[in-house]
């Protein structure tokens, strides 16, 4: 008898496969593992976070070290197991999906798969002040992209799965599996149609049921008495709108501005000490700071200030409702850079949860300013919209504000209020920058997917893997008879005219030299340097492609010769090869 291997067993499995199951059918298929690993991977961040915070809670620490010393410690352990343990940098979730399906083709390595499992709990469990979602949707992203790697998929349905399996993740954390295909439209850029709507179903639903089975079916932020939509509450409605929005492009701001700031610092154990520092004050002045802080939107929403205030440095004056505004001004002012900081100094996180905490924050000063002013608002009903304006603002994703906030809430009452918020804090948002921060850097980059399908090609072009090298070429000091030696040698029309320092100083066509080629008499006294002409149009090895694109179009050249930043000479790219790859990759990435 034959003896049975893994290699023999794999390659029957795709056998059977091909003669039994369709493409289409083995996505599906697959859309269910994902759902269930990516849940689980869920799971497992979760109650990895929740027992480290549960250990630190239990503890015997005086509140000064509570809450001024262990963000620091978490950020130091995260600097250490990245250097010694996953030894690689953790990239923030959703960009680093991102950047896979734009540059990547859909291939992550498979060290993401666990790397943000080991560093976030750490980061989230003692303090820091940002979320699970980023980490979750990079964990669940990671697993799908090495799925599809393992059964060689192409690259399309590698990039579907990846999608999918980032939505899953989404679906899980939050249980709102609508918001999550909503999530991967709005920021993935998902084309949705019938090839890609079913792995997307069923691996969002797939995650929420692993999620319900291993966690339960409670909500993160409870549903509480919301009341009914009033027009005559309309006007307020607009305005928080505009007020989300400002805070929105605060928020934004803080966040580059702190990136840039932490860049500076190149050692990381420079940085957590400088983070550690701003955080550990940041968190012992105003304690709701500290860590996700779903329990504190809790309280916010359900109105127990009580609650919410009963840490801060004198609780008895929180009696005062104008005190109460302002710290919580303050409140909304000093999370975004806690969060920064948490995530430049050397932390692991998303800011889903921080905008979700911030906008829970906005809008209930909202109603609370109002109700001091004698206009008295639906409290709970501000504080959930002012949720979604804000989440709509700083992610530009408007379409999962609305649906997150009304899933996760277990309630749809707000629809209206919602989608009147969150348009005009979108829309103003928008107006400050084009980008959020999940996408600014990847497009500053040219490595940002859009809904635009000849940038999304573009975009996943990679103009390296299109230079042509096999070119012969001539010294600018040569003459014509070595001019013509070159030809011999070359199956090409083309000839780069170099320095002794390998610089482009100019270009010979073939057709330059047809008429005197093989006039012996002028192979001395003609030189390269007579003959040679200035390239119409100059390509960097670093260029984009739509940069590339626009010199061909400007040019109307059919060759460009292509140098780096010192005009070194590296190749040719040719007109006839970028459309055959453009064409390619339309293929490969198209969804139809």
């Amino acid at each position: 008898m034959r003896k049975w291997s893994g290699k023999s067993g794999y390659k029957k499995f795709h056998i059977w496969r091909y003669k039994h199951i369709t493409h289409q059918q083995f996505l599906s298929l697959l859309a269910a593992v994902i759902g269930f690993a990516s849940g689980m991977g869920v799971v497992l961040l979760k109650n990895l976070t929740h027992y480290i915070a549960e250990i630190l809670k239990t503890g015997k620490l005086h509140p000064y070290h509570y809450y001024f010393t262990l963000p620091f410690i978490g950020l130091l352990l995260v600097v250490l197991v990245k250097k010694y343990l996953i030894k690689t940098e953790v990239w923030h979730g959703i960009p680093m999906a991102l950047y896979a399906l734009a540059r990547k083709n859909g291939i992550m390595d498979r060290k993401t798969m666990f790397s943000s499992v080991l560093t976030a709990p750490l980061t989230v469990g003692f303090g820091g002040s940002t979320g699970l979602e980023g980490p979750a949707v990079a964990t669940g992203a990671s697993l799908g992209a090495n799925i599809s790697q393992f059964f060689h998929l192409d690259e399309k349905s590698r990039k579907l799965l990846l999608t999918c399996a980032a939505g899953a993740s989404l679906s899980a954390i939050f249980k709102a599996p609508i918001a999550a295909i909503v999530f991967c439209i709005e920021i993935f850029s998902l084309d949705l149609t019938l090839v890609s709507l079913m792995p997307l179903l069923i691996a969002s639903v797939t995650a929420v049921i692993t999620r319900l089975f291993f966690l339960g079916g409670e909500y993160l932020m409870k549903f509480y008495d919301i009341q009914n939509f009033s027009l005559e509450n309309i006007p307020f409605y607009l305005l928080l709108g505009v007020v989300t929005a400002f805070f929105s492009v605060y928020f934004s701001k803080v966040y580059f501005a702190t990136e840039k700031w932490f860049g500076r610092y190149k050692n990381p154990f420079v940085r957590i000490a400088i983070a550690g520092l701003l955080l550990g004050f940041l968190i012992y002045a105003i304690p709701p700071l500290y860590g996700e802080g779903f329990q504190m939107m809790n309280n916010l929403i359900g109105l127990n200030y009580r609650a919410f205030f009963e840490h801060f440095f004198f609780p008895a004056y929180t009696s005062n409702r104008w005190v109460v505004t302002i710290l919580m001004l303050g409140l909304i002012l000093a999370k975004p850079f806690a969060t920064s900081a948490t995530l430049h100094g050397g932390g692991v996180g998303g800011i889903f949860a921080p905008v979700l905490f911030t906008g829970t924050v906005t809008g209930n000063l909202f109603a609370k300013f109002f109700d001091n002013l004698g206009v008295m608002l639906p409290s709970s009903n501000f504080t959930l919209v002012g949720m979604a304006g804000l989440m709509a603002g700083v992610l530009h994703a408007p379409l999962t504000a609305i649906f997150l906030i009304a899933e996760v809430t277990g309630g749809y009452e707000l629809f209206v209020p919602l989608m009147i918020t969150v348009a005009i804090s979108f829309t103003l948002a928008r107006l400050y920058s084009k980008h959020s921060v999940y996408t600014k850097e990847l497009a500053e980059k040219d490595s940002l997917l859009t809904h635009d399908k000849d940038q999304t090609i573009l975009t996943a072009m990679a103009l390296k893997n299109l230079i042509e090298r096999n070119f012969v070429s001539v010294q600018v000091e040569e003459n014509l008879g070595d001019l013509v030696s070159a030809v011999s040698r070359s199956s090409r029309n083309l000839f780069p005219v170099l320095d002794d320092d390998k610089h482009l100083v100019g270009i010979i066509t073939l057709d330059t030299i047809r008429s005197i080629m093989f006039d012996i008499t002028k192979y001395e006294d003609v030189k390269v340097s007579d003959l040679m002409q200035r390239p119409p149009e100059l390509i960097f090895s670093d260029d984009r492609m739509k940069v590339t694109m626009d010199k061909f179009e400007r040019s109307s050249a059919w060759n460009l010769p292509v140098v780096n930043h010192q005009e070194e000479y590296v190749g040719f790219i040719s007109k006839s090869k970028l459309l055959t790859a453009y064409r390619r990759k339309l293929l490969a990435v198209s969804t139809a």
